[in-house]
């Protein structure tokens, strides 16, 4: 079990303002990243959804730019925008409907073709309209340039896990395919799930199951670009026996073959490990909300501790980015060279963790 001593972080001017003084109403921040130092951060206020962009490996950021307002938006809780990047083409997607508060909601799709500069709308994702009104989706972008988008479906009866993909930067999704339904009738109802690519274009899907009770942290891998899926494999050593949704997905990251790093909430307390019938935990210390990213040779972790936002690079000490702060992620470039961790913080604020 790794020590939960802290090291603060007092060089302020470490942290980057991704959205401008006095914007203290946007939220729920997301990142992408490319090779070429390009940074993205999607985010919402309101019923719109923003993305703010770098040009320098995230040192300073452009003003927000609006990509959509399509009705209204599912936000909070990890609800709200996702991003993905290739190329220079840039993906975010969102779920809207036209009364919202989980009474409706699609998953669209808006696409820019110019570093995030100007958006259009793109495909929506669910084919059954409706069915992504709990608002809680995942995206990922494969080394070729294929996006995979997973999220919680009620088009049936129970909370059942569907994913889609798409080949044209989000135009159009291929027909949904259904992952996986629990034999207990539903899957954790408002826990968002995570998905990964690793470099050999395996797909990675996370999710939080509801087994006889147990809400524990599950991962099915697909090798056939998620076509079919693998029997899902429990992640950690213990069950978390809970009658409610603790309202927390965690996070996955897929860095090669065999080597899919997995960080997730129990009990208040957040654990890390491999995925894999014989894989370890380790107890990383109090706190809900993690993410991972793996940048260099190193896996680096960020969530909400009692302290703050709380960093660590696993072997290290954890640090505290800030003493407040709500809903952190951390994001890697496809090559690992540059690493960027954004939270809600009076608006939306962030670290450049690599290069250092």
């Amino acid at each position: 079990m790794l020590a939960t001593l802290f090291a603060l972080v007092t060089q302020s001017t470490l942290l980057v303002a991704v959205t401008p003084p006095g914007e203290a109403n946007f939220i729920e921040p997301q990142v992408a990243i490319e090779n070429d130092g390009h940074v993205y951060v999607a985010y919402g206020k309101g019923d719109g959804v923003y993305v703010s962009a770098s040009q320098d490996k995230g040192r300073t950021f452009g003003a927000p730019v609006k990509v959509a307002e399509a009705g209204k938006i599912s936000l909070g809780m990890r609800r709200g925008p996702r991003i993905s990047a290739f190329g220079g083409k840039v993906t975010v997607t969102a779920v809207y409907g036209s009364k919202g508060k989980g009474a409706d909601g699609d998953i669209l799709t808006f696409r820019s073709s110019n570093h995030g500069e100007t958006w259009s709308p793109g495909g929506r994702v669910n084919d059954v309209s409706g069915s992504a009104r709990e608002g809680l989706h995942a995206m990922a972008v494969s080394r070729d340039g294929t996006l995979a988008c997973s999220w919680l479906d009620l088009r049936s009866k129970g909370t059942k896990l569907y994913m889609a993909t798409s080949k044209d930067n989000g135009d159009s999704w291929s027909k949904n395919q259904l992952v996986y339904e629990s034999p207990s009738g539903s899957i954790c109802e408002c826990c968002h799930p995570s998905l990964a690519y690793d470099d050999a274009g395996r797909l990675a899907l996370m999710f939080r199951n509801s087994l006889n009770g147990d809400r524990d942290i599950y991962v099915v891998l697909s090798t056939d670009g998620g076509k079919t899926f693998s029997q899902p494999g429990m992640m950690g050593k213990n069950s978390w026996k809970l009658d409610a949704c603790p309202m927390d997905g965690g996070a996955i990251y897929a860095a090669e073959p065999d080597a899919i790093a997995c960080i997730w909430q129990r009990d208040g307390s957040i654990y890390y490990g491999f995925f894999g019938p014989d894989a370890n935990e380790d107890n990383l210390g109090q706190g809900k909300q993690p993410w991972i990213a793996i940048g260099g040779h190193e896996v680096f972790a960020i969530w909400s501790s009692p302290k703050g936002i709380t960093s660590m690079k696993l072997g290290q000490l954890p640090k505290i980015l800030s003493n407040k702060g709500t809903d952190p992620v951390i994001s890697a470039s496809p090559d690992r060279k540059i690493l960027f961790a954004a939270w809600g913080n009076n608006g939306i604020q962030g670290i450049r963790l690599l290069p250092e």
